[in-house]
């Protein structure tokens, strides 16, 4: 199938240029160039495409499979793909995964692939050769998933084990909770907070609409301080004398995880914090403006939820127009006005690990 340059950048999935380089769209639309003609990938032999044509694979007969332009470009999205191709493993260890990935996705997610290298999945950088992939091995286009059915009514968890042709019931739910992360190699703390117990406010999410609103910042870790009684951390200037900016001493992708690792809670929003939070077992609180919750947090035990009513905005994934902050501003004017869920906090034992639980 061949597509004009103004419908390549939406395409549900990757690209072929007429060289014979698979593209991503992503990496098409960070250029300043002209985009020309490419034929969508799915319309070649042998490439299984979910969003043209659905399908089940039967892992337990897979040496080796190749997963074209996943899992996408933001944080989350790419911990839950990783998450989805994690529990194929969990019951089909011989499985190994390459996955190639656009060029241009920003450095802090491909972090998170250099961590999960090698445990996970190897990556590799689009453009790459079609014919440089074997032909028989299975070969999953996941490309543009941003732009398939399914992906914004669906539990992205689901989406993307259905994307790789898994039915998700046959999953367990425990699989689904991102403990993969555990396992990652990830940098001390800083020494002054290495063995205090802290809890941990990440308010920004990749776009405003998701993000707490900043008027109710400060009045937020107001409470978690005097709910929890602990110095509150969290990245980004908050006015408040028991808050600490670890903006600083967070340069990369590992160390922010390590910092959702040790805390003993956290409060969030709709970003990738509430996932990280979700794989080190760490109870949360989060905040959900246009997504419905059960479609991110639905197998994260620990996490509650707060929904904000925001009817004219649901399912909206960027925005940062005036009446639409305004609408979120009342939102959370409004949510601040009655007592928000917070999940009970595990002591500290005298070595600084979880012991009990208790009511804070």
């Amino acid at each position: 199938m061949q597509l004009r340059a103004d419908d390549a950048l939406t395409h549900p999935g990757s690209l072929l240029a007429p060289d014979g380089r698979i593209i991503a769209p992503y990496d098409l639309e960070q250029r300043d160039t002209e985009i020309g003609e490419h034929l969508a990938l799915a319309s070649q032999p042998g490439i299984l495409n979910a969003a043209a044509h659905p399908f089940e694979l039967d892992y337990s007969q897979v040496a080796v499979a190749h997963v074209i332009n996943g899992m996408g470009v933001t944080l989350g999205d790419s911990i839950i793909g990783l998450t989805a191709l994690d529990a194929i493993l969990q019951a089909h260890p011989q499985v190994r995964f390459v996955v190639y990935r656009p060029r241009l996705a920003p450095s802090y997610v491909e972090q998170l692939y250099a961590l999960a290298e090698g445990s996970v999945a190897t990556t590799r950088a689009l453009p790459w050769p079609l014919d440089a992939i074997p032909s028989d091995e299975a070969r999953i286009d996941i490309g543009n998933h941003l732009f398939w059915p399914g992906f914004m009514s669906k539990p992205m968890i689901d989406f993307f084990l259905g994307a790789l042709g898994v039915q998700p019931a046959s999953v367990p739910s425990a699989h689904k909770a991102n403990r993969w992360l555990q396992a990652l190699r990830l940098p001390p703390l800083p020494d002054v907070w290495r063995d205090r117990p802290y809890v941990l406010f990440c308010p920004t999410a990749s776009t405003p609409i998701r993000s707490i609103a900043q008027p109710v910042r400060s009045a937020l870790v107001s409470r978690l301080f005097e709910h929890f009684g602990l110095p509150v951390l969290g990245f980004g200037a908050v006015d408040h004398p028991h808050y600490v900016d670890v903006s600083a001493f967070s340069p990369d992708t590992a160390h922010f995880l390590a910092w959702v690792r040790h805390a003993r809670y956290m409060l969030t929003s709709d970003t990738a914090a509430v996932h990280i939070a979700a794989g080190f077992d760490v109870p949360t609180t989060a905040f959900f403006t246009t997504i419905a919750p059960e479609l991110r947090v639905r197998d994260y035990p620990l996490c509650r939820a707060v929904v904000l009513e925001l009817p004219e905005l649901r399912n909206v994934q960027a925005s940062e127009r005036e009446q639409d902050m305004a609408r979120l501003n009342a939102a959370y004017a409004l949510a601040m006005r009655g007592e928000l869920p917070f999940e009970l906090l595990p002591t500290a034992s005298p070595d600084g690990t979880a012991a009990e639980t208790r009511e804070p």
